[in-house]
């Protein structure tokens, strides 16, 4: 399909680089704004889900110019002008740029998320036209095709599982930017685990702008390339607790917007750098790394405070409302004084879709194709030992937390608590 899409009028580079991340954007697996996006289910909607990132520029080359415009953005922001491209490029993507006229006389062009994705998504409409027009043996049922603000979703039928692919276009960098360089002086989780190289391998602008920025201009940087390698260096424990945490509160706070898997995610890196990797390495742990993960969640929301990782200047929850944050504070003291029922609670949820999506499966083909989230199948679906361990664990520690604070530099100060509950 992709590759119709750079037929219909060359705009997409032909030698193309997707990154394809398993998990869609609502998943958290990469930070994009979810407040634009349309509710889908698991089991209900579709079975397996995705993320592909698209290049609609690929920055590749050294002696390519490149002009970061961040002095109209919040930190962890860019315009990208294309005023040094050559005039083929220039006039390939024009009619997806906004024009600034100087006093000078000099004319700029700003590549335009908004339209890259409207031409994207109009490019995508047509090809998936004129393949159902001559639909071919073997090839997956378009079931569903819909652009949720910068991306375009794509349920795709494949035998009788459902494939969510979110589909992003994006601009593809090779190297590391200058905004984020002091990160790479300090020590972290990774060191000795995989090289340097691996990790800055690339960075990505993706179609999203700040809480204050310009929609048609504003892109976001993302580093979801390194994010792949660094999972590689996480525990087993701390990543299963990361699911059930995800799991437990995504939904519970997803109203008013305010926290987005990607924040739990940020908090977890957080904790990879500030904790021994001798305590994170321990098997038996998911349930301390859970409670923990709560506590740093309340922290960040009363302090309004969640650095990115890559970039720890930006503060990704300092747009919050007052009212938001006690609002979602009380919201997670009640998990955190329960947390056991709450998990218990997602896993039933988790355990729902399932036999939905088998139920439709056994419907629509006699084929054995096993479900994608099958009860017993997924390591990273929360089960009910742990739910039993987190009940244990906060019996025997009433009104203690179990985590230390997501700042590195200070771990003094306890949890302020009022009545043995968590804020």
């Amino acid at each position: 399909m992709l590759g119709m899409v750079q037929k219909l009028d060359q705009k997409l580079p032909v030698a193309n680089e997707y990154l394809l991340l398993s998990g869609g954007v609502r998943e958290g697996v990469v930070d994009l704004d979810l407040d634009e996006l349309n509710v889908y289910a698991r089991g209900t909607d579709y079975d397996m889900d995705f993320t592909l990132l698209v290049p609609a520029l690929k920055l590749h080359d050294r002696n390519q110019p490149v002009t970061l415009d961040m002095r109209h953005s919040a930190l962890c922001h860019s315009w990208l002008s294309l005023r040094l491209f050559d005039e083929g490029t220039i006039s390939k993507w024009k009619d997806c740029c906004t024009i600034v006229d100087h006093i000078n006389g000099a004319t700029n062009y700003f590549f335009s998320p908004t339209k890259v994705a409207d031409w994207f998504y109009d490019s995508i409409s047509i090809v998936l036209s004129e393949i159902q027009k001559k639909p071919q043996r073997g090839m997956p049922k378009v079931e569903k095709v819909e652009k949720n603000g910068t991306i375009i979703s794509i349920i795709l039928g494949v035998g009788s599982s459902r494939m969510l692919y979110d589909i992003v276009p994006v601009v593809s960098f090779k190297g590391w930017p200058a905004v984020a360089q002091s990160w790479l002086m300090e020590n972290h989780f990774w060191d000795g685990k995989i090289t340097e190289e691996e990790v800055i391998s690339g960075f990505y602008l993706v179609p999203a702008c700040s809480y204050k920025g310009k929609k048609d201009n504003e892109w976001r940087l993302s580093f979801a390339r390194s994010e792949v390698q660094l999972k590689k260096c996480i525990s087993s424990s701390l990543m299963q607790a990361y699911q059930a945490c995800k799991a437990i509160i995504i939904k519970l706070l997803s109203r008013p917007k305010a926290i987005s898997p990607y924040h739990l995610r940020s908090m977890m890196l957080w904790a990879c750098d500030r904790l021994p990797a001798n305590y994170l390495a321990q098997e038996d742990y998911a349930a301390h790394f859970l409670l923990g993960l709560i506590d740093d969640l309340q922290h960040c929301l009363v302090n309004k405070m969640c650095p990115n990782y890559f970039i720890p200047q930006c503060n990704m929850l300092e747009h919050l409302s007052e009212e938001t944050v006690m609002l979602h504070a009380r919201k997670l003291s009640s998990v955190r004084s329960d947390p056991a029922e709450h998990l218990r609670t997602a896993i039933e949820h988790v355990k729902a879709a399932n036999r939905l999506t088998l139920e439709l499966q056994r419907r629509g083909s006699t084929s054995s194709i096993p479900s994608p989230q099958s009860d017993g199948g997924d390591p990273n679906q929360p089960d009910d030992r742990l739910a039993k361990k987190l009940q244990q664990l906060v019996t025997e520690n009433p009104g203690k937390s179990i985590s230390v604070f997501i700042n590195p530099d200070d771990v003094t100060r306890p949890h302020f608590r009022i009545d043995d509950k968590f804020f």
